[in-house]
């Protein structure tokens, strides 16, 4: 289970890193697979929360930390490498069109 769990989020850092380039995300998670476990953390300055949000609305499920962590699960005993490819395709979507500045995705609730 541990080296599915290393396969499934080193394949989500390295494709966060090649397909949303430019968009703000920062790693926040040890690089290491030895100083992690089975999730990833990347910070956007300005928008962590809407997008998260949004990726939620459009089924990935993840959460916000405060102040600007988005942090993903990846439990190696349910997650298939394709769940991992279709959250950062959602994720890129999101990006990329900007849906996470619709205003509903800004509207706080008490859990994320």
């Amino acid at each position: 289970m541990r080296e599915k769990s290393i396969a499934l989020t080193d394949l989500f850092i390295a494709l966060v890193e090649s397909r949303c380039t430019g968009q703000g995300l920062a790693l926040v998670t040890p690089r290491h697979a030895g100083d992690r476990g089975s999730q990833v953390s990347f910070s956007h300055p300005t928008a962590g929360y809407p997008i998260m949000q949004a990726l939620i609305a459009r089924g990935v499920i993840g959460d916000f930390r405060a102040p600007d962590i988005l942090r993903f699960g990846f439990p190696p005993l349910y997650t298939r490498f394709v769940d991992v490819w279709d959250a950062v395709e959602r994720l890129e979507q999101v990006l990329a069109i900007g849906d996470w500045r619709n205003p509903r995705f800004s509207v706080r609730s008490i859990v994320t």
